[in-house]
């Protein structure tokens, strides 16, 4: 019953977001980006601990200052945004290339909820961000698409490779449920994505794309991995089995992100790499 509504609600989300990536204009795709980042932040702060009138004031700023990135996206000069872009994908960056695999590793129980409120901004507002920038760049948006594809397929794959073949446990403090059969069922199954992806597009006839394209997708899914521990681990410190409610079978938005948190922006931090070279 559970795995029946799992795929259910997979599917209603799947298509509300295909037609929303492909038919929204930038504007009605920013408000939708607007919108996760409001609903990740109530989660958050819930998982935070933070109640009452600073759960309020936290829903507020992140909303705000959400909405400055939009119209800075949107509206500031090249040059501009170009810089506030790699601001924020840098801080992305140090986040879950330094401090999240520390935090993990050292399994730190950060009980300051304030310190875990500005964590929370470091999660969500480089993601929305990514979701904009990602979905605008060429080929657009099928780079969004490709990439998040990634992330599912990895996320399904090791879901289904977890369940047959799971013994050997990756992090049984943080996620009993995860193991390493499951990581080793998403680097096959985004290997099979990529080249599915690779042979159906204008990059087929350059075999020398292929090896480069697979070692960055099998990188995406350390990344993605990294991701849904964090929040594991965020969620085992606040009691919780899931972040909401809100989605039937997945819990809360959260829970259907955290691997997207930790991709989506350091996609788009290389990706602006690219333009500056």
């Amino acid at each position: 019953m559970m795995l029946k509504s799992r795929v259910l609600t997979a599917i209603v989300l799947l298509a509300i977001f295909l037609l929303a990536l492909f038919f929204l204009s930038p504007l009605l795709w920013a408000g939708l980006v607007v919108l996760m980042v409001m609903q990740g932040a109530t989660e958050w702060s819930r998982l935070s601990k933070l109640e009452g009138r600073p759960a309020t004031l936290y829903w507020l700023l992140t909303v705000l200052m959400m909405a400055g990135l939009v119209w800075a996206d949107l509206y500031l000069a090249q040059d501009l945004r170009l810089v506030l872009q790699l601001v924020v994908y840098s801080l992305s960056a140090l986040l879950w290339l330094v401090v999240v695999p520390s935090w993990l590793i050292a399994g730190w129980k950060v009980t300051n909820v304030y310190l875990m409120a500005l964590v929370g901004w470091a999660v969500l507002l480089p993601t929305g961000l990514a979701m904009m920038d990602l979905r605008e760049a060429a080929p657009a948006p099928w780079l969004l698409l490709f990439v998040m594809g990634l992330v599912w397929v990895a996320d399904s794959a090791a879901y289904f490779a977890g369940r047959r073949f799971g013994k050997n446990k990756l992090a049984p403090s943080i996620s009993p449920g995860k193991t390493w059969e499951g990581v080793s069922g998403a680097i096959f199954g985004v290997s099979v994505y990529v080249v599915l992806v690779w042979s159906f597009s204008p990059l087929f006839s350059e075999r020398q794309v292929l090896p480069p394209l697979l070692l960055t997708a099998w990188w995406w899914v350390v990344l993605a991995v990294i991701g849904d521990l964090f929040e594991s681990a965020v969620k085992r410190q606040a009691g919780v089995k899931d972040s909401g409610a809100l989605l039937p079978g997945h819990g809360g938005l959260l829970d259907r992100i955290d691997a997207l948190t930790s991709t989506l922006p350091l996609a788009a931090l290389a990706l602006l790499f690219q333009e500056f070279n």
